[in-house]
């Protein structure tokens, strides 16, 4: 495996997306997998950490790796461990969650499984809440993974995605916010953030996280688009109008278009509102990676 500019390291899930007509459609998902690929459509060289166990579904992910250019030569694949499912149903509500993730592969994942000089190569080592929660030897790895970027002077990004059914709030809350105090470059989205930080205000928010460490700190608010907070200034960068379909990995399209602006030279704030274009883009269609854009479509929505 040679070092990609983005290195996402988590846990990969094949996807079942329920249509309006009650049928099933097949996809992928997992959010530092949709993070590579929404990176990799973008133009920019990504890869993934993680393991997928021996069966049909975590040989559909490989393909789907292989036809998005996502370097998945740090995923291991472990017998005798489940590939992780979840399913999106849709309800008055909107879109509900069910998952089949318990023992998965992914969650297997160790300290000894990683490729240490990928680690020490890629621009930007990129990872979730959800690796701290699923397993104590995926935190552990995770840990690892961090240390290894943070010595060899590579940033690292930290998107909490809170998920309450993995565990409760405030050993949650003590093991993100650790993170937070880590990573370079934070990622949170508001709801989330609320819980965890106990604020409401987008402001009181961005600038708790910045005190934590972090030099950049991207709150994404859905329908009210970012705030962008770095030390000296905090910007709102609203939402485009669009028809939203599904939201479902939007916040991972705006984490791996975000990170791709920055490593292509743009300041915070450029990002920002690229990665908000390009996240209204991926809501106008059903499931996490279909509808994820490419660099030619966000262009031509921003220039419209």
């Amino acid at each position: 495996m040679t070092a990609p500019s983005i290195l996402c390291l988590g846990e990969p899930m094949v996807e079942f997306a329920q249509l309006s007509d009650g049928r099933w459609q097949q996809g992928i998902g997992g959010d530092v997998s949709n993070v590579a690929i929404a990176a990799a459509r973008l133009g920019m060289s990504a890869g993934l950490i993680s393991a997928v166990g021996d069966d049909a579904f975590g040989q559909e992910l490989r393909r789907i790796w292989r036809r998005e250019g996502v370097d998945h030569g740090g995923v291991g694949t472990i017998p005798n461990a489940p590939t992780g499912l979840y399913f999106i149903r849709q309800t008055d509500a909107g879109h509900a969650f069910e998952y089949r993730r318990s023992g998965s592969a992914a969650s297997r994942l160790s300290p000894s499984d990683l490729p240490r000089d990928v680690i020490a190569s890629a621009e930007v080592l990129h990872l979730s809440g959800i690796s701290l929660a699923i397993s104590a030897s995926s935190r552990d790895a995770a840990d690892a993974a961090v240390d290894l970027a943070r010595a060899a002077n590579r940033k690292v990004s930290f998107d909490p995605n809170l998920r309450l059914a993995l565990w409760p709030l405030e050993k949650a809350r003590t093991q993100c916010h650790r993170m937070m105090a880590k990573c370079d470059i934070a990622l949170p989205g508001l709801e989330d953030a609320r819980l965890l930080t106990g604020l409401q205000d987008p402001g009181d928010i961005v600038r708790y996280y910045l005190d934590m460490g972090p030099s950049i700190v991207a709150l994404t608010m859905g329908e009210d688009g970012a705030l962008l907070a770095t030390s000296d200034r905090v910007h709102h960068v609203p939402a485009r109008s669009v028809a939203a379909v599904d939201a479902s990995g939007a916040g991972d399209c705006f984490d791996g278009a975000f990170l791709s602006r920055l490593l292509l030279g743009a300041d915070p704030t450029s990002a920002c509102r690229y990665a908000v274009a390009a996240s209204a883009l991926a809501v106008q269609g059903i499931g996490a990676v279909n509808a994820l854009p490419t660099a030619d479509r966000v262009s031509a929505f921003v220039a419209a």
